[in-house]
């Protein structure tokens, strides 16, 4: 098993929220500095409630909106790259591997992957936290980390945080069935991300 998990690389959901908060260029540049292999999976910010906002005016249905948030997620992912020249935008799983031996970090975008993927909701109760999720399991239950602008209680469960709406509803039955290793790095835990990523691969696959 841990031959399995030295291969796995951490994945990081980093929430367009981080934008607005101005930690989003602080916290790209210590995902550059990664020792260990990292993928970053963007949240869709401002460029998702656009998403909710045309589907409020125009009335499509939430299958349409799910597709059109996970373009947005892309519109984010297009804005790291600009931000961090050491980030690679892939749109597949097994691009995920090429970009990581090229010596970048892969930003990966999930339509390609998960457009009709019956696993998952296709709808508001899952956003770039259960997408996040979902790239975990299939990459083999690689572990991940949820990037927040709010602090959290260590010991809170997935359900708890759901129902708080810190993570979204999908995400407790995503962990649960992958049996996926995550927690959620808030705004005062900069020093404790940067000493996670600072990790060589064969002390991260012992973590």
């Amino acid at each position: 098993m841990a031959e399995q998990r030295q291969a796995l690389p951490l994945v990081i959901k980093a929430g367009g929220s981080l934008a607005e908060t101005g930690r989003l260029a602080r916290l790209l540049s210590l995902i550059a500095a990664a020792k260990r292999p990292v993928v970053v999976v963007p949240g869709g910010g401002a460029f998702a409630d656009n998403v909710r906002e045309r589907q409020q005016a125009l009335g499509f249905d939430d299958a349409t909106a799910h597709r059109q948030a996970m373009r947005a997620m892309h519109q984010m992912a297009d804005v790291f790259v600009t931000l961090c020249d050491r980030l690679r935008v892939t749109d597949t799983v097994e691009g995920i591997g090429g970009v990581l031996r090229s010596g970048q970090i892969p930003v990966w975008v999930p339509l390609p992957t998960l457009d009709g993927d019956a696993s998952i909701p296709a709808d508001w109760s899952i956003t770039s936290d259960g997408i996040a999720a979902r790239l975990a399991e299939l990459l083999g239950g690689a572990p991940l980390v949820l990037l927040k602008s709010v602090d959290v209680d260590a010991n809170a469960s997935a359900q708890r945080l759901a129902e708080a709406g810190v993570i979204d509803t999908a995400f407790p039955g995503i962990g649960a069935r992958a049996g996926l290793d995550w927690r959620i790095f808030g705004a005062a835990s900069d020093a404790a991300l940067a000493a996670l990523l600072a990790e060589a691969p064969n002390d991260a696959a012992k973590s």
